[in-house]
């Protein structure tokens, strides 16, 4: 998924996203969430909202954006994620320079969550 990420950005000509192990972390705690509650949902009842969750995890951010999906394999969710046009803005986001993805599975289907965010380089 990170490497499709990656190819999608690069098809258009933009910047490549770094791996961040906090975005990561939070972006897998939600999708272990998402898989208990067998739905998906940016925010479920008493819930952290996103930025919250990311702060939580340790990345300070200038903003953030978030990708939710289910299905049966890595490539399908990527293909949900190319293909929607909301989800597709969020990828392509030239402003987005790190990502962190989280799955969790549930009765044989994947969770997903690709988290974007923009931070001052180090």
């Amino acid at each position: 998924m990170f490497n499709a990420a990656n190819q999608a950005r690069r098809a258009q000509g933009l910047m490549r996203l770094k791996w961040d192990p906090s975005l990561a972390r939070a972006a897998r705690q939600h999708a272990d969430v998402m898989a208990r509650q067998n739905a998906l949902s940016h925010q479920f009842p008493n819930d952290p909202a996103l930025s919250a969750r990311v702060s939580h995890a340790g990345l300070y951010f200038i903003s953030i954006a978030e990708n939710i999906a289910q299905g049966p394999d890595a490539d399908n969710i990527s293909d949900q994620w190319v293909s929607s046009p909301e989800h597709r803005q969020n990828l392509l986001d030239p402003e987005m320079n790190v990502i962190g993805i989280g799955i969790a599975e549930r009765d044989g289907e994947l969770f997903a969550v690709e988290d974007f965010a923009k931070i001052k380089p180090q």
